[in-house]
Parts: structure tokens; C-alpha cells; sequence
């Protein structure tokens, strides 16, 4: 398992809007991979390869339309940080938050300020006292994201010529192997990045080849609301498409059975639903029964808020058929976002087999 992609996609800084770090790692790994690789105007990085092998003479064969059969893959780029709104006299920086925090998770956390002139490694806090000097009502209060602040270490005239209004804030930690387990920030959904990668490596060495055209987009700003996925979908126009992307396992104590949504070392989640979207019943079944036929690990999953890429490609343009494939992640939305190396690998193998398949 390319372990080493993975670490370097989820140490890689890119908010909502500011992913290029990121894609300029895609682009450089991707080499030789697709046929045609563009840039679109929000930023998402649209990645193609058409028919190969023994299967590609028969693609469309049996169709009516005059191109093959167009399967898209939604994996999108950005993760949960901040911008900085503020600077103070004092130095200390105040940030809008761009996604979704439970700032139960943020105290006392290590964070990276990615400004123009380089990154500078600080901390962030919300404002209040200390234990030393709080009383209880003090440590009862979960503060606001807009009460958290971030202390560069520098005087007020020194962050200011370092730091703009603008410039962005990611946490900062590093990728560890924790037992059979990834742990990281940004596996949300510097995952689904992977896997977008490793199972278009792994159609490789498929002897047939592929009937279909494999479009792979690297999204910009899902963590907003889908933006990038909602524009690279209008302009590719999939048959079908496949949004990549983890979701929450709640298999930890203090979480009911019922609500776990998936679980640890089960295999890929083959999603069903959530907010956003509906998978296509038919698609749903038809990967399950490939998962059967291959031995490859699955739990299905219903997601009760919260969504995905795959809606954006079902609703663009005159539609699309669309499913959601998954990885089980604890702690989503913290530092210490946790997936199982085996369902990594059965959601790779998911992906590869599946568009194989696609005529």
C-alpha cells in the first residue's frame, strides 16, 4: 500500500479555495496515467483516459450515443481549516472557519499559517482562563470558532509583515501508523485523492484493459458545499458517477450500535444516502454483487446528514446515475481522523474492479 502518497496528500496544506499545493502533488503523480489533464477555471483538476486495451473495441458497440460510456470519479481536495480575518496590535490572529468544526476538538492545538512568504508554525486557543485561575462555570463553556485565536510566538509588528487578511490556517500534524490503522488530519478526503490515483494504477494491470472513459476530477472547495464538484460535473457530463469520499465510523464507545453508520475492518462503505443524495438503487446493487463475486470486503451505509460529490454529479446537466463509494473514518473532522488500512484497500479494489466492468 503507497502509504508515502498518502502521507504527503494529508500533510499537504489546502483549505476551501486554496488546494493548488495540493493538485501540483496530483499532477506530478498522475504522469502517464491519463490521456487529457486540465485545469478548470475554479481550480478542480479534471483527469481523462479513454478506452484501452481489448476491451476498448467494443466500447460503445452496443450503444446508441457515439461516445463510450462516461464514468466520473468525484475526489475532492480540500479539507476544514481557517482564514485569517484579523490581526491584532498584540500579533495574535483571528480566523473565519471555512467547513465544518466542533470546537470541543480545537483547544490547545498546533497550527499551520500558510502566507506567501512561506509557512509559520503556531498554536491556537480560544480566549479565557487558564485551569490555574478558572473557576467551574469558566471550564462548563465550549467557546465559539470566532473565540479562538492563533499566537504566532512574535510581536504584533512582526506578524503583520509576515501575515495579510487572507492568508490561511490548517492544522499541523503529521500521518502515523497506529496498529492496522492510518491516523491523520485531512484523510477527509485527501483519501478519496488516493484512491482516485492507486485504483486508476490498479486498472493498469487489468489484461483487458477498460470499454469506458475514466474521467478522475480532483474537486475544489466540497467542505463549502460542493462548489468545484458542481462545475467539473456540468462540464463533463458523466453516465455515471462515483462519489469518493470517507464517512463517519462511530463504532467507538459512547456512540449506540444504530448509529455507527460503519465500521472499522468491514470493507469499503457502499453509501446509500445521506442529505445530498440518493444512490442509484440499480449501481448499488450492482457493486455489491461484484464485491461478492471478488471477495472484496463491504458494509453498506446510510449517512443521516452531511453530503457528498456524488450529488453534484447526479444533478448536473441532465443527470446522472450516481453511488457513493466510502471509507469508514473516526473522529472526522479532528486531527486525529483514523481509517482501517483494509477497507482503504477493498474501496481501492472496488473502484478498479467496478470500471472494468462498465461497457
Amino acid at each position: 500500500m503507497n502509504t508515502d502518497l498518502l502521507k504527503r496528500l494529508c500533510e499537504t496544506p489546502g483549505v476551501p479555495g486554496r488546494e493548488e499545493r495540493v493538485r501540483a502533488i496530483i499532477e506530478k503523480e498522475i504522469d502517464g496515467l491519463f490521456d487529457e489533464v486540465r485545469t478548470d477555471a475554479m481550480g478542480s483538476l479534471i483527469c481523462t483516459r479513454h478506452p484501452r486495451g481489448k476491451a476498448a473495441g467494443g466500447a460503445g458497440k452496443k450503444k446508441t450515443q457515439s461516445r463510450p460510456t462516461r464514468v466520473m470519479q468525484l475526489c475532492h481536495m480540500d479539507e476544514i481549516g481557517f482564514y485569517v480575518t484579523h490581526i491584532d496590535d498584540k500579533g495574535y490572529l483571528w480566523l473565519n472557519n471555512a467547513g465544518g468544526f466542533d470546537t470541543r476538538n480545537l483547544f490547545s492545538r498546533r497550527v499551520l499559517v500558510v502566507t506567501d512568504s512561506g509557512d509559520y508554525k503556531a498554536v491556537m486557543n480560544p480566549g479565557g482562563r487558564p485551569i490555574h485561575i478558572s473557576g467551574p462555570k469558566d471550564r462548563e463553556k465550549i467557546p465559539e470558532v470566532k473565540e479562538f485565536f492563533v499566537d504566532m510566538g512574535l510581536p504584533g509588528d512582526k506578524v503583520k509583515k509576515k501575515v495579510k487578511i487572507g492568508d490561511y490556517v490548517v492544522m499541523d500534524e503529521p500521518l502515523i501508523e497506529v496498529g492496522d490503522k492510518i491516523v491523520s488530519k485531512a484523510l477527509d478526503n485527501r483519501v478519496a485523492c488516493w484512491l482516485g490515483i492507486e485504483s486508476v494504477r490498479q486498472l493498469d494491470k487489468n489484461k483487458n484493459g477498460h470499454a469506458c472513459e475514466v474521467v478522475v476530477a480532483f474537486t475544489v472547495q466540497e467542505e463549502v458545499g460542493l462548489r468545484g464538484a458542481k462545475t467539473a460535473s456540468h462540464a463533463v457530463e458523466p453516465d455515471i458517477g462515483l462519489g469518493i469520499d470517507v464517512t463517519l465510523a462511530c463504532d467507538t464507545p459512547g456512540v449506540p450500535p444504530e448509529e455507527a453508520v460503519s465500521r472499522h475492518g468491514q470493507g469499503f462503505a457502499l453509501h446509500i444516502k445521506d442529505s445530498s443524495f440518493i444512490s442509484d438503487h440499480q449501481l448499488v446493487n450492482d457493486i455489491e454483487k461484484l464485491a461478492i463475486k471478488n471477495k472484496i470486503p463491504y458494509q453498506r451505509s446510510i449517512l443521516a446528514a452531511g453530503g457528498q460529490d456524488g450529488a453534484a454529479a447526479q444533478q448536473a446537466a441532465a443527470g446522472a446515475r450516481a453511488v457513493g463509494i466510502t471509507v469508514g473514518t473516526r473522529y472526522i473532522h479532528t486531527v486525529t481522523e483514523m481509517i482501517d488500512k483494509k477497507d482503504l484497500a477493498a474501496a481501492r479494489d472496488i473502484l478498479a474492479a467496478y470500471v472494468a466492468t462498465v461497457a
